[in-house]
Parts: structure tokens; sequence; C-alpha cells
């Protein structure tokens, strides 16, 4: 009689119990049944243990904790300790009605904290697996394979895909447990839509996505890191861009022991000289694309005038010297570098990637008769 009140209590209260598939409503019929069955136990039994509070959702499958949410089955138990302090009169011997109602509260207090206990066992185990999962996914990030399960994996972690992407790679904090990496995961949600976070060892890899600003965002989780340089890698777009980000964001923290003065955080654009040192081959493809490649191509003798200023240790007058052009031809000729490839040679870091270019394409000319050959 009580639980047939209580589904028609819930029926008749509650818009999403009545939008719940038939299955799901069968479920939560036997969870009501066995928890005035194990009420009405334990009050014939005076003084026994509440045990068996904890068994009342075992009649329900765990995956019923996706239907219907913990604050959703707060309302049950409302509920249906509701109806059965209703019925509180006709239930108890004359005069026991108060003590009736007390043992209802008891009983519906240690319902609710085993309520609690099933949804907190259910995240625990989720969170687990979300962690597995994500670890999965950052690994075939860093190594670029992208395909159909990555995506499907990543949009089940919630990754939405709009806008960039951009990774941001550094060594983990000295005693980087459990609870430094849940805050880790927390700061990094706040600063982006999109996050993906993985812990490999003595390094992290943070992936962040979304249509905010980005650098801002990677530059605001530096501090989250351990000691030693912090790289951001170039902004991509989906997945693909999110692999090539990666992977040059942890090529640039290979190479950033090379540039001490590094700031933190720093490009993997602006490691490029460094990441052509330890073979990254997309750090040469760039050098020869971007700063070798329109010079080259370039009218006006602009690589003659820039292998001479950088041979002559950036010494306008000395390359003017070695050219016989005047100083001011030089400087003029060195302004067009700069509007081409955007690097300054007269800035000594900029001048230290130029003159790495230029070696580039002097190895790439070295090479190509012997390749033709």
């Amino acid at each position: 009689m009580l639980a047939g009140a209580a589904l028609k209590r819930l029926d008749s209260d509650l818009e999403w119990y009545r939008r719940l598939p038939a299955e799901d409503r069968s479920w939560v019929g036997l969870v009501a049944q066995a928890g005035i069955n194990a009420f009405i136990d334990w009050y014939a039994a005076p003084g026994s243990p509440t045990h068996s509070v904890s068994e009342i959702f075992a009649a329900a499958p765990p995956e019923l904790t996706r239907s219907i949410s913990l604050q959703q089955t707060v309302q049950l138990v409302r509920m249906v300790v509701e109806v059965v302090d209703a019925h509180t009169d006709r239930l108890a011997a004359p005069g026991d009605e108060q003590d009736l109602r007390e043992a209802v509260l008891r009983y519906s207090r240690e319902v609710a904290f085993s309520a609690a206990e099933v949804y907190a066992r259910a995240a625990e185990i989720r969170g687990a697996w979300d962690a597995r999962l994500e670890a999965l996914v950052v690994d075939a990030l860093v190594r670029g394979e992208v395909d159909d399960s990555l995506r499907s994996r990543a949009a089940a972690l919630g990754w939405s895909g709009r806008g960039s992407s951009v990774a941001v790679a550094g060594s983990a904090e000295p005693g980087m447990d459990d609870l430094r990496a849940v805050d880790l995961r927390r700061a990094a949600r706040r600063a982006a839509q999109d996050c993906l976070v993985g812990i490999q060892g003595d390094r992290i890899v943070v992936v962040l996505g979304g249509e905010g600003d980005l650098g801002a965002a990677a530059a605001g989780l530096a501090a989250r890191f351990g000691p030693g340089p912090v790289v951001v890698g170039p902004a991509g777009q989906s997945l693909e861009g999110a692999a090539l980000s990666v992977q040059a964001a942890l090529a640039g923290l290979t190479a950033a022991p090379a540039w001490p003065a590094a700031p933190r955080p720093v490009d993997a654009d602006e490691l490029l000289p460094e990441r052509v040192l330890v073979g990254d081959p997309t750090a040469r493809s760039t050098l020869l694309r971007a700063a070798y490649a329109p010079i080259a191509a370039a009218t006006g003798s602009l690589l003659e005038t820039l292998t001479a200023y950088l041979a002559n240790g950036r010494s306008l007058e000395a390359a003017a010297r070695g050219l016989y052009v005047h100083p001011n031809t030089v400087r003029y000729r060195l302004r067009k570098v700069v509007d081409l490839t955007g690097w300054d040679p007269l800035v000594a870091r900029e001048a230290y990637v130029l003159q790495t270019a230029v070696a580039l394409g002097a190895l790439e000319g070295a090479m190509a008769p012997i390749v033709r050959s």
C-alpha cells in the first residue's frame, strides 16, 4: 500500500519522473519498495542496526545514477518519507504515532547518506575512467595519431571542438599527487572552454580549446607547472591542430635549456633555432619557409647583404665595406628583411634566428645537387 501511494505521489508531483523510460520507472519502484520493506523490518525489531539501508539501492543497476541525478534522488527520498509519515496514524498502534515519526526521520537520514554514498562511488568510478581515457587521448595527440576513435574519445570527455586549440608543456611539480592533479584540471577548466590534461611522469601536457584568448589562458597556467621552462605550442584548428601544437610544445620543452634567457612561458615558435638543434623537422621546415625562402626569392641582394651582416659580427659598417655600399644601404636592406620575415637582424635574438635560417638554406642548397645525382 505504501509503495503504491509513494509511486502515485511521484507520478503526480515530479514531471521529470513522468518523462523517465518505463524501465527506469520500474527500477525506481523497486528501490522505493525495497526502502519501505527495509524500514518495516527494521522498525519491527527495535535496536537492530540499520545496515540494511545500504542494500536498498542494490536493487537498481549502477547505470540508474546516469538517468537520475543525486538531487532527483533526494526528491524521491523526501517524497517517499512524506508518504510514510502521512500514513503513520494508520500504521502505528494507538499512542505510538510519535515514535513512528521519529523512526521515519532517523531511517530517512540513513537512506539519504546511503544515496550519497552510492553517487559518490559512481562519481569516483567515472572519474577514474575519465582520467584513464584522458591520458589515452593526450598520448595519441603526442604521437600525432588523430582518427575517428580519438575524436570519439575526446567527445566523451566533453571536448566540443569549437574555436582553436593550443598546447602547454612543462615539468610537473615535485611530489605531484592526485590532489594537485585535480587542482590543475580545475584551473585548466576555468581557463578555457575545453581542456585535456596529461601527466606523463615528470612532465605535464595541457591542451586548451575554445573561442577565447587561449594565449592568456596558457600564460595563467604557467604558475601551476613545476620549475623550468613552460612552452606554449602554436594555435591550431581541430584535433589535428591540437596534435601539431602538442608536438611543437614538447619539442620546445626539450630545446628550451639551450636558451637560458627564455621567458616563462615561451612560445614554441620563439624556440625554432633550438628546436632545429634537437632535430625537430617541423622547426627546420618552418624556418626555411618563413625566413629563408622569402629572403632568397627577393630582389635587391637581400640574402647577400644579410649573410655579410651576420658574417661580420652584425656590424653595419663592416658589412658595407665588404659589399662596397654605404651603411645606410645595408640598413635599408635589413629593414626589407624585417618586412619580409618579421624578424629584425638588428635585434640579437632575432638575428640568431635568421642566421640559423640562412645556414639551413645553405645546407639545403648544398644537398640539392647530391639528391638530384
